[in-house]
């Protein structure tokens, strides 16, 4: 993000328009306390290695749904939305198995009037940071630091600290921290934020880019992998021309598999569209909120 002068107020019918397109959040999630032990017959290590392999399946499955994403960006000043970017887009893929983007819903954003406005970085983290994948391929680029344990509704998982080792180029990461399912060994809730962020620390009138803190809960689909269903973010980025409050809200609806010659592989064996793995979890009824 990237603070803009604001424009002047606007009027009442403006705020109940956009406070009527609010709709209802999940329920708060069951987290319970963090526990600093060590994980008992392997390492953190092992678990790194196992969760990053098992990430990897699950970022092929996933490109092999289709689903729908819903985002919400809103500044307030207390309670009062002073401005919104909203958009809905249909995520698909053509013959050749190409990723494309089919916008179902976007209004002209308002963002402005609440004094930002979205950069590059907001939309590359919108697509690959808050739905957070940690694989195999990219898991040396980070420093990982066991933290322990804890429960996520009735998940048992172990929790990692991240942090980028370095930037490179152009490149958005991820810092923050990670809980990972002890029985699936997949990353099930993310809570960080996208950077590098770039900052006017001297004050000489560098245009600075901030970006909030950010919740992902991941939800089982089809018994199989667990795929992102939910982000919330509500935080305050403090720019030297003034603080703004940002509220963002995503949701990730109506997978669906497709195409008859998808192979979805767990534990390294096919299994056929609508069987679920042995022992699988289902989902919770509602994606928690933090």
């Amino acid at each position: 993000m990237k603070s803009v002068p604001r424009p002047a107020a606007l009027s009442l019918a403006f705020f109940v328009c956009l406070l009527a397109a609010l709709t209802a959040l999940p329920a708060l999630a069951q987290e319970g306390q963090l526990e600093n032990t060590p994980p008992s017959g392997t390492t953190p290590e092992e678990i790194i290695k196992h969760f990053a392999a098992k990430e990897k399946e699950f970022k092929e499955a996933r490109d092999q749904y289709t689903y729908r994403q819903d985002v919400k960006v809103e500044t307030l000043d207390g309670e009062t939305i002073t401005g919104m970017y909203h958009e809905v887009f249909d995520v698909t893929y053509d013959d050749k198995g190409k990723h494309l983007e089919n916008v179902v819903f976007a209004p002209q954003s308002t963002l402005r009037e609440g004094g930002l406005e979205m950069d590059s970085g907001d939309f590359e983290d919108l697509r690959h940071r808050l739905p957070f994948v940690l694989t195999s391929d990219d898991v040396n680029e980070y420093n990982i630091l066991y933290v322990g344990q804890q429960t996520e509704d009735e998940l048992h998982c172990y929790v990692f600290d991240l942090a980028p080792k370095a930037f490179v180029g152009k490149k958005r990461y991820f810092q923050g921290r990670i809980w990972v399912d002890d029985h699936d060994f997949q990353i099930v809730k993310t809570y960080g934020k996208g950077v590098p962020e770039i900052l006017d620390k001297k004050g000489k009138g560098k245009e600075e880019h901030l970006y909030p803190k950010f919740t992902t809960w991941r939800q089982q689909i089809d018994g199989q992998y667990w795929f992102p269903v939910f982000t919330r973010a509500d935080d305050e980025l403090h720019f030297r021309t003034g603080d703004i409050h940002i509220r963002e809200i995503v949701k990730y609806e109506d997978y669906k598999r497709f195409g008859s010659n998808v192979k979805i592989l767990y534990n390294g064996k096919e299994l056929p569209p609508g069987e679920k793995k042995p022992d699988g979890q289902a989902p919770p009824q509602n994606p928690p909120q933090k």
